[in-house]
C-alpha cells in the first residue's frame, strides 16, 4: 500500500534550455494565441531533486517552491506532482494539494498512487466522498495487486454514501 511519504528520485545534470524564436510577423492581429508554456523536462528533473534534497532538509518552504516550478515546467512528472501535494498536505493545505493531483491525474491518468492520495484527501480532509470513492475504484483498477484495506474502505464508503 502506497504511504503518504515523499520519495527522492535520482536525476541526470541540469542541460541548459534552448530557446526557438517564433515569427511573429504571421500572427493574426485580431486574435492573440496564448503563449505555449514553456515544457522543461530536464530543468523540472532538476528542480524536483533541489526540492527534495530541501525537503530533505527540513527546508519545507524551499522544497515546496522547487515543485511547485518543476510542476509547471513539467506538468507530466507525476512524481514531482505526487510529492508537492504531499507537502502541501503535510501543511494542512489540502484544497491545493488536492488540485495539484487533479491536474497531475489529468496528463497522468493511469499513475495509481496519484489516484491514491487524492482519494485519502478528499475522503479525509475534504470529505469529498464520491470523489475519494472513485478515485480509491480508479486505484484498484491500476494497482498491481489487491489491497485489501482500500477494498474495505471502498466498502465503508459505499454504506455512507447510500
Amino acid at each position: 500500500m502506497p504511504e503518504f511519504s515523499i520519495c527522492c528520485r535520482t536525476v541526470g545534470v541540469l542541460v541548459g534550455l534552448a530557446m526557438l524564436a517564433g515569427c511573429a510577423a504571421n500572427a493574426p492581429v485580431s486574435k492573440q494565441a496564448e503563449p505555449e508554456p514553456v515544457r522543461s523536462p530536464e530543468q523540472a528533473r532538476e528542480l524536483s531533486r533541489q526540492g527534495m534534497l530541501a525537503h530533505q532538509q527540513g527546508q519545507t518552504s524551499a522544497a515546496i517552491e522547487a515543485l511547485q516550478k518543476a510542476v509547471a515546467l513539467d506538468p507530466t512528472d507525476a512524481a514531482a506532482a505526487n510529492n508537492l501535494a504531499l507537502l502541501l498536505k503535510q501543511q494542512n493545505r489540502f484544497e491545493e494539494a488536492a488540485g495539484v493531483l487533479r491536474t497531475a491525474i489529468q496528463g497522468s491518468p493511469d499513475v495509481a498512487d496519484l489516484h491514491y492520495n487524492l482519494a485519502v484527501i478528499s475522503e479525509i480532509y475534504l470529505l469529498d466522498l464520491s470523489a475519494a470513492l472513485s478515485h480509491y475504484q480508479r486505484y484498484t483498477e491500476l494497482a498491481a495487486e489487491e489491497d485489501k484495506a482500500v477494498t474495505g474502505w471502498m466498502a465503508d464508503l459505499q454504506r455512507r454514501l447510500q
